[in-house]
């Protein structure tokens, strides 16, 4: 229901375009990691995977359960909530699991949150939290990284600023870029295994921003070159 819903609402707000580069969705029973920059971003990462056919469990900061229908909603799809600095917080990695193991596809936020920051200028992918390498590790599932750039524009800044952007988001119908990069496997180390994980993620993120034309913050590691054979989902 909601990746349909993203279906039907996302190409309102924003005209959405979504390259890979293997050509295909990821694969069934994968760990989708996707960069994180603004509270639109979920609805336009599950319009671009619904595009390419795929509808995953999504880990999500527990409050949003908390939300009137919303909550009822997420519970029913299946989706988990993540409860940060609370014992229940390996619930959600048992959950993710069980659904890995079923051969679902689960999608998560490496980065833990939102970054702080104002303005529509794109920035890579911040550190990672440990949580991506243990549901690695424990289920040996590939991780597809999928970077998305283009989604401060529908609506970031101050509160005034927010609302004026998504107002006139029908009208503006900004660009919006998703890029699915290739599976990996992350390794059995921690560090190194996070370190990887982070620059496939920053490879895919660093394509849909060059193909986009965003701005980024300066000094952001996003050089010109190719990203290896890609299929456009439309």
């Amino acid at each position: 229901m909601l990746s349909r819903l993203a279906g039907v609402v996302v190409p309102v707000f924003g005209r959405l375009k979504v390259t890979t580069e293997t050509g295909a969705a990821p694969p069934a029973g994968s760990i989708i990691i996707a960069n994180h920059t603004f509270l639109s971003d979920p609805a336009v990462v599950l319009a671009a995977l619904r595009r390419l056919g795929t509808e995953p469990v999504v880990l999500a900061a527990a409050r949003l359960w908390r939300i009137p229908v919303l909550g009822r909603v997420l519970t029913w799809e299946g989706h988990i909530p993540v409860h940060r600095h609370d014992p229940r917080a390996a619930q959600a990695l048992r959950d993710a699991q069980a659904a890995l193991a079923a051969g679902r596809s689960v999608l998560l936020y490496p980065e833990g949150g939102l970054p702080h920051r104002k303005g529509v200028r794109e920035a890579p992918p911040r550190p990672f939290h440990p949580g991506l390498f243990h549901l690695a590790r424990s289920t040996g599932a590939h991780v597809v990284p999928l970077g998305q750039a283009g989604s401060r524009a529908l609506a970031s800044g101050s509160p005034l600023e927010q609302a004026a952007r998504l107002l006139t988001a029908p009208l503006r119908r900004p660009r919006l870029h998703v890029h699915v990069g290739a599976p990996l496997y992350v390794g059995s180390e921690q560090t190194q295994a996070l370190a990887l994980a982070r620059s496939a993620l920053t490879r895919a993120w660093c394509a849909a921003a060059r193909r986009l034309g965003a701005p980024v913050i300066p000094g952001a590691p996003c050089l010109p070159g190719s990203d290896g054979p890609d299929a456009a989902a439309g």
